[in-house]
């Protein structure tokens, strides 16, 4: 008899393959809870964007700013800055902003995970409302 103890070969590729099969779960799992993250966050930041626009709006007779860059710099009319600054989105693209807008009075969006406008992850201000 062979009373050799320890793991076959057999035995050492299994545990590998359901280890593999696990480590893959968990790193699906992990990049959908970052993505909803992201996109978390591109609305939090569009909500703020929206106010400060409707804000200086207010304050401008239903004129909109120019650029996001007019609302974090301090109005000469009022000295009012409506926002601290103007970030990136999550995945280092500037947010889109025009005054008028296509279908609305401005448009305010993120081109989303893929960077490119028109697609079907943009993340619109209007979408979200």
């Amino acid at each position: 008899m062979n009373d050799k103890s320890g793991f076959t070969l057999i035995e050492l590729l299994l545990v590998m393959v359901i280890i593999s099969i696990l480590a893959g779960a968990v790193a699906f799992s992990v990049q959908g809870r970052s993505r909803q993250a992201s996109e978390t966050r591109v609305k939090s930041d569009l909500g703020v964007y929206q106010r400060a626009i409707e804000a200086y709006g207010l304050e401008h007779n239903d004129k909109y700013p120019k650029s996001l860059d007019d609302l974090a710099t301090p109005d000469p009319k009022t000295g009012i800055k409506y926002i601290e600054k103007v970030k990136n989105d999550p995945w280092g693209n500037p947010y889109v902003y025009s005054v008028p807008g296509k279908a609305n009075k401005y448009d305010l969006f993120s081109r989303g995970i893929d960077g490119q406008s028109g697609t079907e992850d943009d993340l619109s201000v209007w979408g979200i409302e």
